[in-house]
């Protein structure tokens, strides 16, 4: 069974018709060719797929697209703005807070979704906001300083 849903990605309208089982990070990767979200464990563990949904982080491997209808998406390709990265993303790189970047997607959503929220966390809410995101090259202290780095710079 098909169906056809309304999505708002990063900005861009989009009608699509998805299947029934198909799941919002295959949607985003296989019909809208945006691969920076990235297709871990694919079981929900690894955060690599992490999303933002209406303000939200949420892990698009377990999303169904059918239940996004009418509903905004912003993924990695949707932070920088006018050529300029987003601070996180200016963090990390100022950090070193990348290796391989598998999982770098994932951990700068979801430390936007917290910036928005709260822009001034603890690093005790920076590693509540970052628990579900897996590293396993850079290790959390490099990734954490960058997300409080950047949210010092909401003092300028």
């Amino acid at each position: 069974m098909r169906k056809t849903i309304h999505l708002n990605v990063n900005g861009d309208p989009y009608e699509l018709s998805v299947a029934s089982n198909q799941t919002l990070l295959d949607v985003l990767r296989d019909e809208l060719s945006l691969t920076g979200t990235k297709k871990g464990c694919d079981s929900g563990v690894c955060g690599a797929c992490t999303v933002i949904m209406d303000d939200e982080p949420v892990l698009s491997c377990l999303t169904l697209a059918i239940r996004c209808d009418q509903r905004n998406i912003t993924t990695i390709e949707g932070l920088a703005q006018g050529g300029k990265l987003h601070k996180v993303q200016e963090s990390a790189m100022k950090h070193n807070a990348v290796q391989c970047g598998y999982c770098t997607p994932g951990w700068i959503l979801s430390a936007k979704a917290l910036l928005d929220k709260n822009p001034h966390p603890k690093r005790e809410d920076v590693q509540r906001a970052i628990a579900g995101n897996l590293c396993r090259c850079t290790g959390y202290k490099r990734i954490e300083e960058a997300i409080l780095d950047a949210a010092d710079s909401n003092h300028d």
